[in-house]
């Protein structure tokens, strides 16, 4: 019960704490990058796109590999060019309108999808050429349909512009090539960076796995922190509760065999004081004609009925000792009972240590010669 209740009360603080990582996860959107594992990361960072390349097909193998650490796979091409219509510089960035990996997409994520001959504009770049939805422009010899003016974030994606994945590569010249793929770690791998580096790498080994730091993958950090130790807590109460058990187990086997002497003993004092007190009753029953054996029978007939209300009462006691004190540990076990075919042999073995404990005293009873007993009283 204990056990029960520390587990139950766990999984309430768990299932809050996920709920929350998860409205925040939503918000983080894709918090792990694939590049190329010749793509040098200080550049990365410093200009947060990436100048080698790898084959777009990387993603589909990833896919099919059923990989279990992360879901969401999403390619993306990212450049800085000249914007010659403007004479801007703007990073360009054509991303994928689908996400890969489908046997675990459960989730909707910021894939954020730009039909073709469409545009999204970054906060900088709209309000600099006062530009709104659904206005038309023309990007390095393209003319695009402007589909989505984004808020300020105050970071490079307000210098960006969004085009589709395929329109993208053939502005850059770079069909069927990509230098980044988007992905969202799965449950089972949150803060687990190292894991999930080393099922993509053994699968791409040509590339490498960056995790995006924000204060949402703090949060999940401490999520899996505070479930490992409430893991390991439940555990420690586990091999308590079993260690009990254990005792309890052996306690028993000690306690029965001293119980069933002890009301054996019982028992037949209490018959041979019955014997004794109803000494006239039997010599009466005697002179009126009552055989020896009826008043064996008599005597193991009252035996028989202590000992099925015996048995009886034993039987429920048992259960309870069980369901409170033995209950199985492990989880989501149910509470452990007697099965009901062995109440009979419950019953049973009551009856005949009741009867084997009466029998001495039942056997005076019927010897009692009838004449002697009437005189003596």
């Amino acid at each position: 019960m204990v056990l029960e209740n520390k587990r139950y009360e766990t999984q309430k603080k768990m299932q809050v704490l996920e709920d929350d990582i998860k409205k925040a996860m939503r918000k983080l959107g894709f918090n792990i990058v694939i590049l190329p594992k010749d793509q040098n990361l200080s550049d990365w960072y410093a200009h947060d796109y990436g100048a080698r390349y790898m084959p777009e097909q990387y993603v589909a193998r990833l896919a099919q590999s059923k990989i279990v650490t992360i879901e969401h796979l999403t390619p993306r091409l990212r450049q800085k060019v000249k914007w010659p219509e403007t004479k801007w510089a703007v990073i360009l960035a054509g991303i994928s309108d689908r996400a890969g990996n489908p046997a675990v997409h459960t989730r909707r994520l910021a894939v954020d999808p730009v039909p073709q001959g469409r545009i999204v504009l970054g906060h900088e770049v709209h309000q600099g050429l006062g530009l709104t939805v659904g206005d038309k422009i023309r990007f390095r010899g393209r003319d695009f349909v402007v589909h989505k003016c984004r808020k300020e974030v105050g970071t490079e994606e307000d210098m960006t512009v969004w085009v589709n994945l395929r329109e993208a590569q053939e502005l850059l010249d770079r069909r069927g090539w990509i230098n980044e793929i988007l992905a969202f770690e799965c449950r089972s791998a949150w803060a687990n960076l190292p894991k999930v580096r080393a099922e993509i790498t053994r699968i791409l080994p040509d590339t490498q796995v960056v995790e995006k730091s924000s204060d949402v993958l703090a949060k999940v950090h401490a999520y899996v922190k505070v479930e490992d130790e409430a893991k390991t807590a439940i555990e420690r109460e586990r091999e308590h509760m079993a260690r009990m058990r254990t005792t309890w187990m052996r306690f028993a086997s000690v306690l029965g065999p001293l119980v069933t002497v002890i009301s054996v003993v019982w028992v037949a004092l209490l018959a041979a004081g019955n014997v004794r007190r109803r000494q006239i009753e039997i010599g009466i029953l005697r002179t009126l004609g009552f055989r020896s054996r009826q008043i064996l029978y008599m005597f193991l007939s009252r035996a028989a009925v202590m000992g099925v209300a015996g048995g009886l009462m034993g039987f429920l006691v048992g259960v309870s000792l069980a369901n409170n004190c033995l209950a199985p540990i492990g989880e989501g076990s149910e509470r452990w009972t007697f099965p009901f075919s062995l109440f009979g042999l419950a019953v049973l073995v009551a009856v005949v240590v009741a009867v084997a404990a009466s029998w001495i005293p039942a056997m005076r009873a019927a010897r009692l010669d009838p004449a002697i007993t009437l005189r003596e009283e």
